[in-house]
């Protein structure tokens, strides 16, 4: 169930693998909710309205789901269509794999789609490819601005105000003591039957302007709440109220901590995959329940 059938015209489907960018302000996150609007019901709803329209299957799947609020710059999602047989091409040309001008069917969908998500890209996906399990790593961006006036007016719809000056240094030292691999559940909203094992590969901050502070996290995968949950506990420290060792004694000790700092100030902003050979491997050894011991 999580490969499409080979994209011949045997009546199999084809892997669609599109890039995806949104203003998370006015979404209920990514994923579908009945009567709510999310970015999943409004990408899949326009996937519908135009051809292959009826060869749109199954749901769209995600690289990284985000939450109410949270945007993205580099989104990655693929899709299943069942190909159209060359006297079904109706409108538009069919490639070898049975499937309309790509180029031309993103700007279909665009002019569907609300000014707060577009369809930057859209191909045929190797063999293998999926957009969950097949991802290496997942990179967002965090933005806080400390100046004493607040946001700049227009980033307020991704940037935090934080109304005490943060210390770069104090920041950056406590983000390197969380790096590696690490069971996270100090950082992350527990799911049942879910693991929190994950491999912090970055945590970096930089003062890209006077007053405005971008954190960068990169990990292969994150559960919930976890980037939010660490730059708020980090922005503690910034700030002098926390030590410096803190974040690494709450991530020792498991105990869930309290700072989530706001959705808004977080951009999905690129996600990493294998070489084309390495896709359904990659898949695979994903799947297995991620742990500490040896070879986990």
């Amino acid at each position: 169930m999580d490969e499409p059938a080979a994209p011949s015209g045997e009546g199999g489907l084809v892997r669609l693998r599109l890039e995806v960018s949104y203003d998370g302000t006015d979404f209920f996150g990514w994923a579908k909710q009945p009567d709510r609007r999310t970015v999943q019901g409004l990408l899949e709803d326009a996937l519908r309205k135009q051809p292959p329209g009826r060869s749109v299957p199954r749901s769209v799947v995600v690289a990284g789901r985000t939450d109410t609020g949270v945007h993205a710059t580099g989104q990655v999602v693929h899709v299943d269509v069942v190909p159209s047989a060359p006297d079904e091409g109706g409108r538009l040309p069919l490639d070898e794999h049975g499937i309309p001008d790509l180029d031309r069917m993103r700007h279909r969908w665009n002019r569907i789609l609300p000014g707060d998500v577009r369809v930057l890209g859209a191909r045929v996906a190797p063999a293998g490819f999926d957009a969950r399990f097949s991802a290496m790593r997942r990179h967002y961006r965090y933005q806080v601005s400390d100046a004493p006036w607040g946001v700049d007016p227009l980033r307020r719809r991704d940037t935090l105000s934080w109304n005490r000056p943060l210390d770069v240094d104090a920041l950056n030292a406590a983000s390197e003591d969380l790096l590696g691999l690490n069971d996270f559940a100090a950082f992350c909203k527990q799911r049942e039957g879910a693991t929190t094992v994950r491999e912090l590969q970055r945590f970096s901050w930089e003062r890209a302007e006077p007053h405005l502070l971008v954190a960068r996290v990169s990990a292969d995968a994150f559960c919930h709440s976890m980037v939010r949950s660490l730059v708020g506990a980090l922005l503690m420290v910034g700030d002098g109220r926390r030590s410096r060792t803190w974040p690494a004694e709450a991530l020792r000790a498991a105990e869930r901590t309290s700072t989530v700092a706001p959705a808004h100030g977080l951009t999905l902003v690129g996600v990493d995959y294998p070489s084309d050979e390495e896709l359904a491997d990659r898949a695979a050894r994903t799947r297995a329940v991620r742990t500490l011991g040896l070879g986990g």
